[in-house]
């Protein structure tokens, strides 16, 4: 049977149509499925057994859940083919926040991820990355309001179900989030970020630069040593002029890496050509890695040196510590 949850509401008419069935049922279905968040066909009440018959939804299986001192829960959820992967829910003042993940591993490699340990198995459909937020929306009984696309993956390297993904969780006839409380990350893959800009998707675009320099970068992340800082830089403000939306520059502070107050100056110089915001992240510890997160003075120390160039910063706010907090570590875990 069709998996129908990656379907658009238009694509899912023309598929009930051809199932014999009436136009309407489309969208009770995609109500259901989108809205209602069900995680069975068998919960459909006024679909009639004919066609629920007829049709199929992706229901991840939960496999763990940690919960952190914090509230910050990290799922760990297991797909039809038994393959893995994670998600986190942080919970704010401001509403309820899901990372999901856009692939099963990543071939990316960046050394200061546990995500990449293992390489890329494939990438997730819509349904999959769709259902992320579903079932953790039915685990806490609540709506989720943010959605950041920063777990295990690179979200540019699955770009069809990326696009699909974000057309259904914005559409009005189903879930109807927000696009400005979606934050897509990247890597930098260049022209995969101009043709984000043409699509003109509405949500947020977060880089993960991590270094001011191509030879530091290139010591931190291999997909360095294919496209530059420049190449970077040059499609960050491609996609500023062509959607208005300011870019949010992710940097993993590395103890003795790149949290000198040189990286800093040359940092600020990199964000002022984009107006673009920076968001300080402590690098997690990951055994494998060999990376210390730089001392909450640094920290601070390296975010006073931006702000004094006119940098508008912020310090991502460290949840989950007591728990597997590092992306991929929970998975791997499991797998080991």
């Amino acid at each position: 049977m069709t998996d129908i949850k990656s379907m658009t509401l238009s694509e899912l008419s023309d598929h009930i149509e051809s199932l014999g069935e009436p136009a309407y049922r489309a969208k009770q279905l995609y109500g259901w499925i989108h809205q209602k968040c069900v995680a069975s066909v068998d919960d459909m009440t006024n679909i009639p057994k004919s066609l629920r018959e007829k049709v199929d939804i992706t229901n991840l299986n939960l496999v763990d859940v940690q919960e952190s001192s914090d509230g910050t829960r990290k799922y760990l959820f297991g797909l039809s083919d038994r393959s893995l992967i994670e998600s986190v829910l942080m919970r704010y003042k401001y509403g309820n926040s899901v990372c999901i993940s856009s692939q099963v591993g990543c071939r990316m490699g960046c050394k200061f991820c546990a995500s990449t340990l293992d390489g890329l198995e494939r990438n997730l459909t819509a349904a999959e990355m769709l259902d992320q937020i579903y079932s953790i929306s039915r685990d806490i009984g609540e709506r989720i309001s943010h959605v950041v696309v920063m777990g295990t993956g690179e979200p540019m390297d699955n770009y069809d179900n990326l696009i699909r993904f974000l057309h259904i969780i914005t559409d009005q006839d189903g879930y109807g989030l927000s696009r400005r409380n979606i934050t897509v990350s990247t890597c930098g893959i260049a022209e995969k970020i101009k043709e984000f800009a043409d699509a003109d998707t509405g949500v947020t675009l977060a880089i993960s630069l991590h270094a001011p320099t191509d030879e530091i970068r290139r010591s931190m992340m291999p997909i360095a040593n294919k496209y530059s800082i420049s190449d970077v830089i040059n499609a960050a403000k491609y996609y500023f002029e062509h959607t208005g939306r300011r870019v949010t520059f992710e940097y993993a502070l590395a103890k003795g890496v790149n949290d000198s107050s040189e990286c800093a100056a040359k940092l600020a110089d990199l964000a002022k050509l984009v107006s673009g915001h920076v968001n300080l992240i402590p690098v997690n510890p990951v055994t494998e890695r060999g990376y210390a997160p730089t001392a909450d003075e640094g920290v601070r120390a390296f975010k006073n040196k931006l702000e004094k160039q006119g940098i508008n910063v912020t310090i991502r706010r460290e949840l989950g510590q007591d728990i597997d907090g590092a992306c991929g570590q929970l998975r791997k875990r499991h797998m080991e």
